[in-house]
């Protein structure tokens, strides 16, 4: 069967844009090369031309350097070309980069969406919304718990608030005394010794009495001594 009609030949696959790209700047650098030799050439003759007087010499040798410039502007010509066809080529592959990018931005947010929808399976609005409520009365019970083990047992419940108001009155007037220097229970009543209306006592020494006085003399215990019978002889 391939002997009468032969086999199918693989087509080649069509050159990418990168490959086109880089055969076409390859093409520049070899134009940009034979402008770079033809400057030098025209540099050249231009050195010619300005040491040459005028006559059949200096016009053979413009005659040279003006063919050279015709073929530098045609490689230039060329190269513009060239450069335009890379610069066209460059805006097709950043349109299908920026494409690729697209495509692979998709694929990324469908993958983010699949799994967003299968986690929102999951969890539900309605049992957040039971387990906060559980939670508060979880909280609530606790807090009674810590109350009811934190009462004491020994205060009565039947003590009236403004016994204790007065009370608590009482002791910040004994302590404000306390802080003066003086307990309150050894502090003197006022009006005792305004009652008494007793002198002041003397603050100077005690002065030693003047003139003839009788001064009675003591014994050793401080009594007053028993004057002795006068023995006579």
């Amino acid at each position: 069967m391939h002997r009468i009609f032969g086999v199918k030949k693989q087509k080649d696959p069509p050159p990418s844009v990168q490959d086109a790209s880089d055969r076409i700047n390859k093409r520049g650098d070899t134009v940009d090369d034979k402008i770079k030799k033809l400057d030098a050439e025209l540099a050249r003759y231009k050195e010619q031309i300005k040491k040459t007087r005028p006559g059949p010499a200096q016009e053979a040798v413009k005659a040279r350097a003006m063919r050279v410039l015709k073929q530098k502007r045609m490689y230039e010509g060329q190269r513009d070309m060239l450069y335009n066809q890379t610069f066209n080529l460059d805006q097709v592959s950043f349109a299908a980069e920026g494409i690729k990018d697209a495509q692979q931005t998709m694929s990324a947010l469908k993958a983010a969406n699949q799994d967003l929808k299968g986690m929102m399976k999951t969890v539900k609005i309605q049992e957040i919304d039971n387990l906060q409520d559980e939670m508060m009365d979880l909280m609530d019970m606790s807090n009674e718990i810590q109350e009811t083990l934190g009462r004491s047992y020994n205060v009565p419940d039947d003590i009236d608030e403004d016994d204790l108001m007065g009370e608590l009155d009482a002791l910040e007037l004994d302590m404000e005394s306390e802080s003066q220097g003086v307990p309150s229970y050894l502090q003197s009543e006022p009006d005792v010794e305004e009652e008494l209306n007793l002198p002041p006592a003397p603050s100077g020494p005690t002065g030693v009495p003047t003139g003839k006085t009788n001064v009675q003399a003591e014994d050793e215990l401080g009594l007053p001594a028993v004057p002795r019978a006068s023995l006579r002889s």
